[in-house]
């Protein structure tokens, strides 16, 4: 905002402590949070999810759509000084796609990519391919963030130990005490594009000092610290305190909706028997009822709905196909469908998150509901962490229950429940659908978004008819923030530019 000058530090507690750094390293949301600040990108959704430029000022294509140029903006320049330059454009493009899936699929059609000036760099396709602009601008995570030629050198097998990006905050270790604060600094070099802010994209004008990121790990103490005004933000507001946040005038409540909303889903291991058979897999699509996850959570409709739509309701890919098989869940009838399988009552073992409300919430339900039709269930509570660690293993689990911002999950290129299909990973469940690998191939080379609707909903169709995965739900996490803050933007993932502390 033209002649506002930066106030003082912003004090925030996010999702979870930043522990990676490298954000093209690792998945995880609160490692792409700090990207955004951080790092900067070549294109960004805003607010309609239209993608626009960032990074970039011009792009053009040839007639035949396999030649792409594109021409940085004046005035990049990174955290050290030196300028953003098309070689740096290149070798972070190619290194993120060794991490992300999205970017192995575009350089798999790529013929080259290369700079011909400091400013432009040349994209060739073996053949035309219709995301071009949407995976360079992605938001899924791991992102494409721009950093350093000399820094992504470093293989992507391989954490950076040195943080230096181009975005509208600076990272230094010297202001960063793990287990306790972070603290970004305003980009005194940082040149906003002069459109107004728009979620990801426009002018990223920073008015504040710093961002002052402390590690608070109980939501409880941190709900309390806001309301004393020890904070200024609190990333996720724990739904049993929202009551009481809403009726305090010095808070704002956020709500979310659509793209900015969490799918929840139960992920099941293929690999482990009985749920390698998939008419075992089946019975949970017939017992889950979303309805009682989501009261189980204490949210009304303001915050939650059901959904069946395996690529989210609201979404560009949403779709009813499959879908008959979520209607009229019933204990009675999972039972029955249970007792006409092989099911020879082997323990069920469910990993539940100790650590992660929603999770825990949703897979305690299941537990129950399990038991009820016949299943012989094993509730083994831990932590995320360990979570993750033992789902990487073929055996010794069975289900564990998650959930995902929808604009992630939207896209069969980026759903991370079935996007590592065939390749051996636990993040998947070990699933491996051929059919389902050539869909995704058809998807990202489909030229219109009808197209990529219609083989989504083959994708959904296999989902749902092999008993692929089953999702509890849609819901907001809503965050919350000091009334004395203006024009916060609407986002599930916090973003910082913009914001005003009087």
């Amino acid at each position: 905002m033209p002649g506002v000058a930066p106030a003082a530090n912003l004090t925030a507690v996010l999702e979870a402590e930043i522990v990676t750094l490298d954000p093209h390293y690792i998945g995880a949301y609160i490692t792409r949070t700090f990207g955004y600040m951080v790092f900067d990108t070549l294109f960004a959704p805003d607010g309609q999810f239209n993608y626009r430029p960032q990074m970039v000022a011009s792009h053009s294509v040839s007639d035949d759509r396999l030649t792409w140029t594109f021409t940085l903006r004046d005035g990049l320049a990174f955290h050290d000084g030196s300028p953003v330059t098309a070689t740096d454009v290149i070798a972070s493009l190619r290194r993120w796609a060794t991490r992300a899936a999205l970017g192995g699929r575009l350089m798999a059609v790529t013929a080259s990519l290369e700079a011909r000036d400091a400013r432009t760099f040349v994209l060739v396709l073996r053949e035309p391919y219709g995301l071009v602009i949407e995976t360079l601008g992605t938001m899924a995570s791991p992102t494409p963030f721009i950093m350093p030629e000399r820094i992504a050198r470093t293989p992507g097998t391989e954490r950076i130990t040195e943080i230096i990006g181009s975005g509208p905050f600076v990272y230094s270790q010297a202001d960063h005490r793990p287990g306790d604060r972070m603290l970004l600094r305003r980009n005194s070099r940082y040149v906003p594009r002069e459109e107004p802010a728009d979620f990801l994209a426009g002018g990223k004008r920073v008015l504040i000092d710093a961002l002052d990121i402390r590690v608070v790990p109980d939501g409880g103490t941190a709900a309390a610290a806001l309301q004393a005004g020890e904070i200024d933000y609190m990333q996720y507001a724990p739904f049993d305190l929202l009551p009481s946040l809403e009726r305090n005038r010095r808070i704002t409540v956020q709500n979310f909706s659509g793209p900015h909303m969490f799918t929840g889903h139960y992920r099941l291991n293929h690999a482990a028997p009985p749920f390698d058979d998939p008419a075992i897999r089946r019975v949970l699509l017939r017992l889950v009822d979303q309805g009682e996850v989501m009261a189980g959570f204490g949210l009304g409709e303001r915050y939650a709905r059901t959904c069946a739509a395996y690529f989210t309701c609201g979404g560009p890919n949403e779709s009813t196909i499959g879908a008959e098989v979520l209607a009229d869940p019933s204990v009675d009838a999972a039972r029955e469908a249970l007792r006409r399988t092989r099911y020879a009552n082997e323990p069920i073992v469910l990993m539940v998150a100790s650590d992660l409300e929603a999770a825990k919430v949703s897979t305690d339900i299941l537990a129950d509901r399990m038991r009820r039709a016949g299943f012989n269930v094993d509730a083994q509570v831990t932590d995320w962490a360990t979570l993750l660690a033992r789902r990487a293993r073929r055996e010794g689990w069975h289900i564990y229950g998650v959930h995902a911002l929808n604009v992630d999950l939207g896209s069969p290129l980026t759903n991370s429940v079935i996007n590592f299909n065939c390749q051996n990973s636990g993040n998947s469940g070990f699933m491996c659908f051929p059919e389902m690998t050539a869909l995704f191939d058809r998807f990202a080379r489909a030229p219109t978004v009808e197209a990529r609707r219609a083989i989504a909903g083959e994708i959904q169709g296999i989902v749902y008819g092999q008993g692929v995965t089953v999702p509890w739900g849609q819901f907001a996490q809503p965050a919350a923030w000091r009334s004395t803050l203006r024009n916060m933007i609407p986002s599930a993932i916090p973003l910082f530019w913009n914001v005003e502390k009087p």
